[in-house]
């Protein structure tokens, strides 16, 4: 009998160590704490302002008449080109989505008012895939055609994501909050012409 329990020792001990390897696995892929963790973020439109338009002024603020030089147009400022309202998939989330064309011709996209959970490994796509409503919609967003902005910067807030130049915005219809890890969409919205 005392030759089982001098068996077992070495078992337990392996079993412990497996044991303690796979919660430590576990621990990374999962992030569990990051359901406990918010992270806001909010940051203004880039280029709220709109640059000064080209114009015959002289040295003192007047053109050429001696008028004062003009303003620039509310359409040279940032313009709303599309936008939508995020519903949720795997994770509650709410806010709305921008796409913006700054005044310099640039390209970003907007989350205003974001909240949803915080989790491992979380991007923003911009993608051509529908939005659908229910588990339906939470794994389809890396089928088709799509592209990563980033890492989302916070769950909650507004941020901005920098769209690559030689993007075409008409191929893409939708956004996902994306947890790339786990290829889920925490939650999307569908973009409309504004």
């Amino acid at each position: 009998m005392a030759g089982n329990g001098k068996r077992r020792g070495p078992l337990v001990i392996g079993a412990v160590l497996v044991a303690l390897v796979l919660a430590g696995v576990g621990l990374y892929w999962f992030q569990p704490w990051k359901l406990w963790q918010n992270e806001t973020i909010n940051e203004a439109l880039p280029g709220g302002a709109a640059p000064a338009a080209a114009s015959s002024a002289s040295p003192g603020g007047s053109g050429a008449s001696g008028a004062p030089a003009a303003k620039p147009s509310a359409a040279s400022g940032p313009q709303t080109l599309s936008q939508g309202t995020l519903i949720s998939h795997e994770h509650a989330t709410t806010g709305s989505v921008k796409i913006v064309r700054l005044a310099d011709g640039s390209h970003t996209l907007r989350l205003e008012n974001l909240d949803t959970s915080n989790g491992p490994d979380l991007r923003v796509l911009l993608t051509d895939a529908p939005v659908k409503e229910g588990v339906a919609g939470w794994r389809v967003f890396d089928d088709g055609k799509h592209i990563s902005l980033g890492k989302l910067k916070g769950n909650k807030g507004d941020q901005n994501y920098t769209i690559p130049a030689d993007v075409k915005l008409s191929e893409y219809t939708s956004v996902s909050i994306w947890c790339d890890r786990f290829d889920v969409s925490f939650g999307a919205a569908e973009l409309a012409q504004a």
